[in-house]
């Protein structure tokens, strides 16, 4: 499941054990492309609609938002 998924790339990030992040919403989204909403400077991407889910997490106070596509792929979005 993608939100284990992101958890545990959060938890990996931050040296903890996932069951110690919480998961504060997950939302399905269109996304305008394979940018995922959140894309790099200098990258190229496909402007095609890619179904996928905002996650939100959380761990000490602070909230990380994941942009994901359905499958595997996913982006922890600092922006």
């Amino acid at each position: 499941m993608l939100v284990d998924i992101v958890r545990a790339d959060l938890a990996r990030r931050l040296g903890v054990d996932a069951q110690a992040i919480a998961v504060l919403r997950t939302e399905s989204v269109d996304w305008p492309s394979t940018a995922l909403g959140c894309p790099e400077p200098g990258m190229v991407y496909a402007q095609v609609i890619t179904p996928g889910y905002r996650v939100v997490l959380e761990h000490g106070g602070r909230q990380y938002t994941y942009h994901t596509d359905r499958r595997q792929r996913f982006v922890l979005c600092t922006r």
